[in-house]
């Protein structure tokens, strides 16, 4: 099934960002937006706190809206495997999420946005990153099991040859004919909405309070492995894309000289 809609209707629930929350959070909920989210609220929506991250899930498409998870070799300590306990978020209500029966013999992968690998510190992190909540319909082979999963890897091993890093990981839908109607496809009895993109941005800091950037846009596609570099972007290009703000607590100056900057290559180790 393919779905149609206006590229305003989607863009209405990913508001832009603001700091100030909705609601009073709780300490571990404070504890988790100053490790994960420093730089500011990508969006508002529905806030989903974990022990290795923090989700924003989008209640009808029933994906994330966007995932973010600090990464330093301290988070990165631990020799978990990987748990596969794939399952839906009890925490939403059965018409807000996804099921592993829409994903079942749907031709798509439960595409991890905040990895296991980064999520070795406790079982409950590890556990916590196989809900639903946490995923997007992903092409298997070539993406999710291909270029995906390697920039995943290289991300991690970036942030800590620079210090500690911030990630942002989520879904786009970008128009295919520029004529303001969005179409993509719906899986399942849930109706889960198949990104056509995939991003990741990563913010980095260094010893000396350095910080850089790069970011990713990626067709949810068969891509060819070794070609990381044709999808280098800037921020600003996936804040346009999908509705968001990125790192609006930043001084306006540096906030918008990181966002407008697009690398020509891969950074070095």
């Amino acid at each position: 099934m393919r779905f149609r809609l206006p590229l305003l209707v989607l863009l209405v629930s990913l508001p832009g960002a603001s700091w100030g929350f909705p609601y009073p959070l709780t300490a571990a909920q404070t504890a988790s937006v100053h490790e994960h989210l420093p730089f500011g609220l990508p969006s508002t929506g529905e806030l989903l706190f974990r022990q290795g991250y923090v989700v924003s899930h989008n209640n009808w498409l029933k994906i994330p809206n966007w995932a973010a998870y600090h990464v330093s070799s301290t988070t990165l300590h631990g020799t978990l495997s990987r748990s596969n306990d794939f399952r839906d978020d009890q925490d939403l209500k059965p018409w807000q999420r996804s099921e592993p029966a829409d994903y079942k013999r749907s031709g798509y992968d439960q595409g991890h946005m905040a990895p296991a690998g980064a999520m070795k510190r406790g079982k409950e992190a590890m556990s916590e990153s196989f809900l639903l909540s946490n995923m997007v319909p992903q092409v298997g082979v070539g993406f999710n099991r291909g270029i995906w999963r390697i920039l995943e890897d290289r991300v991690r091993d970036w942030a800590v040859a620079r210090g500690e890093g911030w990630v942002f990981v989520g879904p786009a839908f970008q128009e295919a004919d520029g004529g303001g109607l969005m179409k993509f496809k719906l899986i399942g009895k849930s109706r889960v909405a198949v990104p056509t993109h995939c991003f990741m941005i990563l913010v980095t800091k260094d010893k000396m309070g350095k910080t850089d950037a790069i970011a990713f846009l990626i067709p949810n596609a068969k891509a060819k492995e070794d070609h990381l570099s044709d999808y280098l972007v800037s921020i600003h290009d996936i804040e346009r894309l999908t509705g968001l703000d990125f790192l609006d607590q930043l001084p306006d100056d540096q906030e918008d000289e990181l966002e407008s900057r697009r690398p020509t290559e891969l950074w070095a180790q």
